[in-house]
């Protein structure tokens, strides 16, 4: 067995929480079925990897089989890591028909052209993911398996999600990804999180979207004889006059589950009694982080308990529509960034 495996294992099977041990194991299949008879998942940890270990050094494990049980777990917990989304375009006539065995083999092969030595694992999961591991080394060093970039690419759609990708490897990862879905060129579009099932369904419009008939305006007091029976039916009216802008601003369905929304200033400081940073020929700078385990519903939440003022800043309220959660705001107005191709 490779020197390197050992730690590899190790390494891998510390990350698998002790309630998926078992069925992840199982569908690993490299264990034989006496070999998880054996295994008493109710023993700590430590005597459970041990044993573990033992079976694998038995049945002579290489590097390609603890690649499989890695791909396993992140398919099993795709958000314990950082995903970015990139979009194709340009595409060629026979795109939208690509399977699966003719874009593995144009990326292994366009890749394995420019880097020597690189270390590639693919995995169909449901709904037409394909999730691609590339562990990358050099032309004199071998691939570092401890730092592989995730690639989860979407059949049939433009939309590509990256996780662990480096500046270095990003136009090789680029040209493979281009020429094996057979586009002209790929960009990032400025949408980052960890639940990549929501990234997903934020630009496939996979979830249940708000549609605005009316410009919203800010909740007047009304002249109603119900006043009049006292502050609790006054605060009860305020507060489903409250609901119902969140639900025509959100919707009345859950929203994809994003952690941040970053706004970006970058425009001319305007002040006529701050004529120093008001003459200054660069534009000022700044930056506002929205953070918060899932930032959509907690923006809906407080525009329901009147916590935030109505109607929502479209800066907020377009976040959903515009599949977008960075952006930048410029002398002609909100953006996105433009960054280069992964």
């Amino acid at each position: 067995m490779e020197d390197s495996v050992i730690p590899f294992l190790e390494k891998t099977l510390q990350r698998i929480p002790s309630s998926s041990l078992k069925s992840i194991l199982s569908e690993w299949g490299f264990l034989s079925a006496e070999q998880l008879q054996d295994l008493h998942f109710q023993q700590s940890k430590h005597i459970l990897h041990n044993k573990v270990l033992a079976f694998c050094e038995e049945n002579g494990m290489r590097i390609r089989h603890v690649i499989q049980l890695d791909m396993i777990y992140n398919c099993e917990y795709p958000n314990k890591r950082n995903w970015s989304v990139y979009q194709f375009s340009g595409q060629e006539d026979d795109a939208l028909v690509l399977n699966m065995t003719e874009f593995s083999q144009k990326f292994k092969v366009n890749l394995k052209d420019l880097l020597r030595h690189v270390s590639i694992g693919m995995k169909k999961c449901e709904d037409d993911a394909v999730w691609i591991r590339v562990a990358w080394g050099d032309n004199f060093t071998k691939p570092n398996q401890f730092k592989p970039t995730y690639v989860v690419y979407q059949l049939q759609t433009p939309y590509v999600f990256i996780s662990n990708l480096n500046v270095k490897h990003r136009p090789l990862l680029s040209q493979a990804l281009v020429i094996a879905t057979k586009h002209d060129e790929i960009k990032e579009i400025q949408l980052r999180g960890r639940c990549l099932k929501s990234l997903k369904d934020l630009v496939l419009r996979r979830y249940k979207q708000s549609f605005q008939t009316h410009q919203l305006k800010p909740l007047q007091e009304r002249n109603s004889p119900e006043r009049d029976q006292g502050i609790v039916h006054e605060h009860a009216k305020r507060l489903a006059d409250l609901k119902e802008v969140a639900t025509q601003t959100f919707g009345d369905g859950p929203l994809p589950k994003l952690e941040t929304a970053v706004f970006k200033l970058e425009t001319k400081f305007k002040d006529p009694e701050n004529r120093i940073l008001t003459n200054r020929p660069e534009p000022f700078r700044c930056a506002v982080k929205f953070s918060s385990p899932s930032f959509l519903e907690s923006l809906k939440s407080l525009v329901t308990l009147g916590v935030a003022s109505t109607p929502v800043s479209p800066l907020l309220s377009s976040i959903p529509q515009k599949a977008r959660n960075h952006f930048v705001i410029s002398e002609r107005g909100p953006g996105v960034p433009s960054t280069p191709a992964p």
